[in-house]
């Protein structure tokens, strides 16, 4: 494969399946540092400013949790609420199974996860709440129905509230934002959570709690199941697809350097979340009112079915493009020297990936895989951190510097996981790549120049020629392509 060509199907796919040769080296290989943990960027240094910040967060979160704790406690009663709790978390691992599918190429850490869950959970569901208690009794003394806080009020509050979380992470923690994926996770998650305790409100009150009161407890059961059967079976993927919309434009604004858009993406995304919201509110309201029930139908199919559609379509073809990326980005640093054409073709796709995985255990064993794994993620950061240069995320002379110090540190980082793979597959030929070509060297000790074929010939790594470091900024102009070199002195 030339740096400037995608590999060809099937290559890396095959890797897997090359068989065993003759026994591996006797030599232990280099060390890598922290094997299976996938580096993350170098985070700010936490000055009193940001803790303060930290601090009220995690105080905000937990005091909302204690408020909803009580406030259902108090409305439905200890046996409604456990159950209306056992009944609501039943569907909470398969949404968020969905949502962590989407993050494969570049998982986010677990703490921004948990933030967003926990958000969207008790601070969203609190706020909420108050609203729309205090919206529905403003109605109430105006003689106007109730019904109305759902479609007037509720749907502006609770998709505020669920973003506020996420945009909290892109304000200040905006490099870690790949993209609209990251934002679909991000707030996907916090409506999940949002979902999951409104779930109980309805389950533990209007199943069960109410079921009980009139006619017993296996009336309350028949409702639970009742209401779990329509509210998530059926439409459980409501406030999560509300809340993506919101996420495309957080996602949009995260990869770009124009500012307008910075402003404008999130806002269009949340309005677009709200109007969703109140569409789907004022479905079963008109429909009580006329008592036609071809209204929910035709909206729920006319609608909702396509917007769910297209929004899962999207998303999957977000999956692939970051998959892409590191074929569009890295081969920069395939001509400079820093990486080799086999090792990006290798990152282009999950299968590929996963064949690399099982290439470094049967040449490296569990210490491989962990390496592997590591080394795949520090190269699809390295890709995001090369596209937000050429993007022009990084406007300020430190941010500049910053990305600068990033990008060197995850290129040593890659060089050291990389040890673990060079020369210990027995069926790859012993050879250096310089930035463009290869120097083979044959059995008989004969060395020679080779260049890049079209498609990769080698599995996972082959030696590198000494690199050289970037020096300050990368402006989109680099990767500085060296000439090629001799045999590295002293290689064996």
């Amino acid at each position: 494969m030339r740096p400037d060509q995608p590999a060809a199907d099937g290559y890396a796919d095959r890797m897997a399946d090359t068989p065993p040769g003759s026994p591996l080296p006797s030599s232990p290989a280099p060390t890598a540092p922290s094997v299976g943990e996938a580096p993350r960027m170098p985070l700010r240094r936490l000055g009193w400013r940001r803790f303060l910040v930290l601090a009220g967060v995690v105080l905000l979160i937990a005091a909302c949790a204690v408020f909803m704790v009580f406030t259902l406690g108090q409305s439905l009663g200890a046996q409604a609420l456990l159950i209306g709790v056992a009944a609501a978390i039943l569907p909470v691992p398969v949404l968020v199974a969905c949502f962590l599918w989407l993050d494969r190429y570049e998982p986010e850490p677990l703490k921004y996860l948990v933030f967003c869950f926990a958000w969207g959970a008790f601070v969203s569901t609190a706020a909420s709440l108050t609203v729309n208690d205090f919206a529905a009794g403003r109605f109430d003394d105006w003689g106007l129905p109730s019904a109305l806080t759902g479609v007037l009020v509720a749907p502006f509050v609770e998709e505020l509230t669920k973003a506020l979380g996420p945009i909290l992470l892109l304000v200040f923690r905006r490099r870690e934002w790949s993209g609209i994926t990251d934002g679909l996770v991000y707030c996907g998650l916090s409506a999940v959570g949002f979902a999951m305790v409104e779930n109980i409100l309805y389950l533990g009150g209007l199943g069960y709690a109410s079921g009980a009161d009139r006619y017993g407890p296996a009336t309350g059961i028949q409702q639970v199941i009742s209401i779990f059967i329509l509210r998530i079976l059926l439409f459980g993927f409501a406030h999560p697809l509300f809340t993506s919309m919101t996420g495309i434009g957080l996602g949009i604004a995260a990869r770009t350097a124009d500012r307008r858009v910075r402003v404008l993406a999130p806002i269009a995304g949340l309005l677009l979340a709200m109007m969703l919201h109140g569409t789907w509110n004022l479905l079963p309201t008109l429909t009580q009112a006329t008592g036609e029930a071809l209204i929910m139908l035709y909206g729920f199919l006319g609608l909702m079915v396509p917007v769910f559609f297209g929004t899962v379509g999207l998303a999957v073809w977000l999956r692939a493009w970051e998959g892409r990326l590191t074929e569009r980005t890295l081969p920069d640093y395939v001509r400079a020297g820093w990486l080799s054409p086999p090792e990006v073709a290798a990152l282009s796709s999950l299968g590929r990936r996963h064949a690399a995985r099982s290439w470094a255990r049967r040449v490296a064993g569990d210490a491989g895989v962990r390496a592997m794994r590591g080394y795949q993620s520090a190269a699809t950061r390295l890709a995001l951190l090369r596209d937000g240069t050429l993007r022009g995320l990084d406007r300020k002379p430190a941010d500049q510097e910053r990305t600068a110090r990033e990008e060197r540190e995850l290129l040593d980082t890659i060089s050291a996981y990389r040890s673990f793979f060079v020369g210990r597959d027995p069926q790859a030929p012993t050879g250096v790549w310089d930035g463009s070509r290869y120097h083979l060297r044959f059995p008989d000790g004969t060395q020679r120049p080779v260049a890049a074929p079209d498609e990769p010939v080698v599995p996972i790594p082959v030696v590198l020629a000494p690199a050289p470091p970037p020096v300050g900024y990368a402006p989109p102009g680099w990767p500085g392509l060296r000439p090629s070199v001799p045999w590295p002195p002293g290689h064996p």
